[in-house]
């Protein structure tokens, strides 16, 4: 792939946030840990070679999941500013390859907003990225509200990214399954539910009627919603609701990675339905291998400036790269 190639939902695990998540480690084999641990500051750099055979210019560096949403708020703060500040730290070791989304404290949402500000106004961070409920609460409540102000203010998007559902949903929707489908709970399906559910809340909640101007980011091609923006709408237009668009705030307000999901019909519906200006490139390293990506979209055929915009175009203009 000869084009420039920015890849948005690359993750990577602090030391010291992991050991203040239980059990986190635990689940991940050894070379799972290796890439998460690599943040492309050895000569032999796994992150980094991987890049390089596939193509990839550039990663956004994310932490992965749950990153600071499972903290008390007592700790969250300085706790998360530190992995912000280790974070900066390996993005100017390398800025050619990497940039970064921040961490945020949402348990302590006010210091979270401040964590953004100075993120992006110190490291030059890209926005922020969260990672489903915060200690079971949605986002969408208004005690979080400070976050997506600050956001709109700096004009940098929130990516709003799946974790493990909540405990009362995993016991009634997927623990039959569990034992013989592991991922059912997560990437195959838990993981979509939630961050859809927290999408479409937001939305209901009035936070953009609030923050017109606040930019919305969703990975694994839009986590459903593309394809549900019609039924979506017309069933929120019935008699009985308070008036609404779900589309018109939907496809002005968030935008779309390919992260995990590099189904053409797939990208065709979110295409058709959001515009070719709201999907951007992303792999999900290294939880999912860059090669599916990029032979992806090395075999797709849409045409040379769609494929530039899907690639790199979008994501400059979003995150001003």
């Amino acid at each position: 792939m000869k084009e420039a190639v920015i890849a948005l939902e690359e993750h990577y695990w602090d030391a010291e946030l992991i050991a203040n998540l239980t059990g986190a480690e635990g689940s991940r084999s050894p070379d799972m840990l290796q890439r998460l641990h690599d943040l492309g500051e050895k000569a032999d750099s796994i992150r980094l070679r991987e890049m390089d055979q596939a193509g990839i210019t550039m990663q956004v560096l994310s932490h992965g999941a749950p990153s600071g949403q499972k903290l008390p708020a007592d700790i969250a703060p300085a706790l998360i500013a530190r992995v912000n500040d280790r974070l900066a730290a390996a993005v100017a070791r390398n800025p050619a390859r990497f940039r970064a989304f921040a961490a945020l404290p949402t348990a302590a949402p006010e210091a979270a907003a401040d964590e953004l500000e100075r993120c992006v106004s110190e490291h030059r961070f890209v926005g922020a990225m969260v990672h489903g409920l915060t200690n079971g609460a949605f986002l969408d409540e208004q005690r979080f509200w400070p976050i997506f102000a600050r956001a709109e203010k700096l004009d940098v998007p929130i990516y709003l990214h799946p974790s493990f559902p909540d405990s009362r949903v995993i016991d009634a929707y997927y623990s039959d399954y569990i034992k013989d489908f592991p991922m059912v709970m997560r990437a195959a399906w838990g993981y979509t539910v939630e961050a859809a559910t927290q999408a479409i809340r937001l939305v209901l909640s009035g936070v953009f009627e609030k923050h017109p101007n606040l930019k919305i980011v969703l990975g694994h091609m839009g986590e459903t919603l593309p394809f549900l923006i019609w039924r979506v709408d017309q069933a929120l237009s019935r008699p009985g609701h308070k008036s609404m668009s779900f589309r018109e705030i939907f496809c002005d307000r968030f935008w779309i990675t390919t992260s995990g999901n590099f189904s053409t019909p797939a990208l065709m519906c979110a295409m058709t339905e959001m515009g070719m200006d709201r999907i951007m490139f992303a792999v999900d390293w290294p939880f999912v291998a860059n090669p599916p990506a990029v032979d992806w979209i090395a075999n797709l055929q849409i045409s040379p400036g769609d494929k530039t915009k899907l690639l790199s175009g979008n994501a400059r203009a979003l995150l001003r790269i």
